[in-house]
């Protein structure tokens, strides 16, 4: 057996700080993309609907497809390019931008990203769309987010699929037991300073948001699919308007809203993917996952996948989704 791999300590924090360190004094400014990329608009990944609920609009990429519902959670629905095109066939599947995302109302105060809120806007918008249950997909933060769904309204979900993330009990049980992973994940932590994160992420022409999707540690396609220059420019536009660094760094700021849980169980069939060379979380969380889930549960761990799973290996990522939905499963 191979020994085990030293932890890639502070992965984001690391990303900083090396492109502070490049950094000339004159590029430590901001500027904002003017045009979106036409990535943005390809009309293969379906058209664009905002769904206005309690005051908030959102945004959603419905694609053509039988009614059987998909619904896509996070980062922003342009990391689901590869995912909309795939399952259009058959489903009727939709990407949305999370509040305070892309093209979504992003509130100012802190308060409105808590995870409850992001719950209820989920139940409302699948209510907007004018259907009961839908087949739930998350990866990351939108991971966590359908986790909690699945144990607060398991009516709501036909079956689960999370990328690279585990239960949220697992998450904050390990963390506390297990310091590499505490060292993984300390841009939780720092993204609790007021502002700071912001201005940090944005100069230097928004390097260190580059460095993240493309460095070798953290990146997108270190061994898969590589981001095409109009894919990164995709984020760094989304990212680069005024205030849009703010919403998403404020739902990390709610992180133990509603943690830890009062109920725990998932009772929904679940598909657990993961990517073993994720920088930021520990593949040993995977597989404890499972004592969580009081029905069908399957783990499939990719020895190449990156934290960016879908993005990185999507036709592996969509074999493996294609065969879950297919699967006869029964909930307890």
């Amino acid at each position: 057996m191979a020994p085990p791999r030293p932890p890639r300590l502070l992965p984001a924090l690391r990303a900083l700080l090396y492109c502070i360190g490049r950094a000339p004094a004159q590029t430590f400014r901001r500027a904002a993309r003017a045009n979106p990329p036409a990535c943005l608009n390809d009309p293969s990944l379906g058209t664009h609907c905002y769904v206005r609920i309690k005051d908030q609009a959102r945004v959603v990429r419905l694609a053509a497809g039988k009614p059987a519902f998909l619904m896509f959670l996070f980062p922003f629905r342009y990391s689901w390019r590869h995912q909309l095109r795939e399952f259009k066939s058959e489903y009727r599947v939709v990407a949305l931008d999370l509040r305070g995302y892309g093209e979504s109302d992003a509130p100012a105060h802190q308060e409105s990203y808590k995870l409850d809120c992001l719950i209820a806007d989920i139940k409302d918008i699948l209510d907007s769309l004018g259907y009961s249950k839908c087949v739930l997909i998350g990866h990351d933060w939108g991971g966590m987010i359908a986790w909690l769904i699945a144990v607060c309204y398991p009516e709501m979900i036909m079956k689960l699929i999370v990328i690279n993330f585990p239960h949220p009990s697992v998450f904050t049980e390990y963390i506390l037991r297990h310091p590499a992973q505490l060292f993984r994940s300390s841009f939780y932590y720092f993204f609790q300073i007021p502002r700071f994160p912001e201005f940090m992420f944005s100069i230097n022409d928004f390097k260190a948001l580059k460095h993240l999707f493309t460095s070798q540690s953290t990146g997108i396609g270190r061994k898969g699919r590589q981001l095409t220059t109009e894919d990164l420019e995709a984020y760094v536009y989304v990212f680069s308007q005024p205030g849009a660094l703010s919403g998403p760094i404020n739902h990390y700021r709610n992180i133990f809203s509603c943690l830890p849980l009062k109920h725990h169980m998932v009772t929904t069939p679940t598909l657990l993917l993961w990517g073993e060379e994720d920088a930021f979380m520990e593949v040993e969380m995977a597989e404890v996952t499972k004592i969580y889930v009081k029905n069908y549960f399957r783990l499939t761990i990719l020895s190449e996948g990156s934290h960016w799973l879908q993005q990185d290996q999507p036709d592996i990522v969509n074999g493996l989704i294609w065969a879950f939905l297919k699967e006869e499963t029964r909930r307890d």
